[in-house]
């Protein structure tokens, strides 16, 4: 069936678009392999994928690969962790992993955008998105490293407050408080506090603004992608917060 949808254009790459499966990840690590301190020894169609040497300072040390396209994928296909050291992928999108297994996620090293979310705090989490600047918060399972966190304190303030980044430092898993079933986390860090609040009214009122997703479903639903529509919030966020304009400098749209 023919592709509807335009992959990523990469950057410095030998492949013109994002790979869409196992055998571009395979081509595309190759390229970047010596770079990341790998000698390869061996690639295979048993598990792990490859073997391979990778300098450690003086020595080298012996390591096993896999190669998926997402990382859950690992998980699915119910791999050995005790036989696998590393994981390549191009998307990396299981926050539980095993903490023996090391994950390079290649979309990293050519120049694929990194995303931004609008993440919801309710009432109770208010006091303690105001006082901590590094902290846990639950994230979409898509989130990954770099991704931009417009934080939106919900109804009755109703405005984007924060914006913080996803660290991707302590991935976590556990029963969400807020509402049934799982959730998962990750570490984030504040790039600044709005002293002057985007409002959702005012987002309803933006000729272009008003026709996402995400506003037209007022803010609610789970993994709320803004990336998109980044250029017109962070011209909103620097109208009415022109003293956070070097705090948001590394993430202007041409930078993400």
């Amino acid at each position: 069936m023919e592709r509807r949808e335009k992959p990523f254009a990469l950057k410095n790459a030998p492949m013109e678009y994002a790979p869409a499966n196992e055998l571009g990840v395979v081509f595309l690590f190759a390229h970047v392999a010596r770079r990341l301190q790998f000698r390869i020894e061996e690639i295979r169609p048993q598990f792990p994928d490859c073997i391979a040497y990778r300098r450690m300072g003086d020595s080298e040390r012996k390591t096993r690969i896999e190669f998926e396209f997402r990382s859950s994928s690992f998980k699915i296909h119910r791999h050995d962790t005790a036989r696998c050291d590393v994981i390549v992928c191009w998307h990396h999108d299981w926050p539980d992993v095993p903490k023996g297994i090391e994950v390079i996620e290649l979309k990293r090293y050519f120049g694929v955008s990194r995303k931004v979310w609008i993440q919801q705090a309710i009432r109770s989490q208010w006091e303690w998105l105001d006082e901590h600047d590094r902290m846990q918060w639950a994230l979409s399972k898509r989130a990954t490293p770099g991704d931009v966190l417009l934080m939106y304190k919900c109804a009755p303030v109703s405005a984007i407050t924060d914006v913080f980044v996803f660290s991707g430092k302590v991935i976590t898993r556990g029963r969400a408080g807020w509402r049934e079933g799982w959730t998962y986390g990750g570490e984030v860090r504040r790039i600044c506090h709005l002293g002057s609040p985007v409002f959702l009214d005012d987002l309803r009122k933006h000729r272009v603004l008003k026709t996402a997703s995400f506003v037209r479903r007022n803010m609610q639903g789970v993994g709320l992608l803004a990336t998109e529509y980044w250029p017109y919030l962070h011209d909103m966020i620097l109208e009415r917060n022109p003293a956070d304009r070097k705090r948001l400098n590394d993430l202007r749209p041409d930078k993400l």
